[in-house]
């Protein structure tokens, strides 16, 4: 079994010679919540949905899950996005949460799998509480992947987060965060895929007390150029800047769902 997997890691796996062609491997732009090396068309758009539900599933007993639906009869944080692209191989967008934060980022390819071993892309960020009026936080980061055969994909993703301090976290120490974003994709068959990835905090501010790395699992289903994914995650952060800040010492698991849609 290590035999096959090591030259599974061996296999290399073009990305599809048209932009606008289904790559079933690296079908999206994210994984989760963590960035992909996927091309957009140029002057084509995607539209995604993030939505995670704040009950908890380990608040109460299962009895009152069950009566809170698993949690979705409570309230939600709901996060809506828009990217373009100006020119081939890069991205503009826009991102924004239903606690007021608004991201602005940036994507551009470097380097693309096929002509070399990895897939290599730049991305920037910048990110701004209370409609971008409070505590702007810019993110830094390098989207390296590749592709195992036809099967699946691996990513992995250093990233440098200014200004992620909260205000309820105050004393000396960093005011930034070095995140080393870990990610997968396994297809199952032709429309299923299962994904998983990890955030932990390599350096600097390491988020409050007893706050753990996020962590998140997803079961996705694509249909043309939708995709549809249910996920659940130790935490409710979807921007870089709310990765790194982390939840305040709580243990327990959110469920959620993204959707997505390419038009093009």
């Amino acid at each position: 079994m290590l035999g096959a997997l090591f030259a599974l890691l061996l296999t290399a796996q073009a990305a599809p010679a048209d932009d606008r062609d289904t790559d079933p491997v690296e079908p999206d732009f994210t994984v989760i919540t963590l960035p992909t090396t996927l091309r957009l068309p140029e002057h084509a758009l995607a539209f995604r949905v993030t939505h995670r539900f704040a009950r908890g599933l380990g608040e109460g007993d299962f009895g009152d899950l069950a009566a809170d639906f698993f949690g979705f009869d409570g309230g939600a944080q709901i996060g809506l996005e828009l990217r373009f692209s100006p020119l081939g191989g890069s991205q503009l967008g826009i991102y924004r949460t239903s606690d007021r934060t608004i991201s602005f980022f940036a994507q551009q390819e470097l380097l693309r799998q096929g002509d070399w071993p990895l897939g290599l892309a730049v991305a920037a960020s910048v990110e701004g509480l209370d409609n971008f009026s409070e505590t702007r936080s810019p993110r830094v980061a390098l989207v390296a992947s590749r592709r195992l055969g036809g099967r699946a994909a691996v990513y992995v993703v250093p990233a440098w987060i200014g200004n992620v301090r909260p205000i309820t976290d105050p004393g000396p120490g960093d005011d930034a965060s070095v995140v080393l974003g870990l990610g997968a994709r396994v297809r199952l068959g032709e429309a299923f895929a299962l994904l998983g990835e990890v955030h932990p905090r390599v350096a600097g501010y390491k988020g409050h007390r007893n706050s753990t790395a996020l962590a998140s699992f997803a079961l996705e289903r694509r249909v043309g150029g939708h995709a549809f994914q249910i996920n659940v995650s130790n935490d409710l952060g979807t921007t870089p800047a709310q990765v790194a800040r982390g939840r305040t010492g709580l243990d327990d698991w959110f469920i959620g769902f993204n959707i997505s849609r390419k038009f093009y």
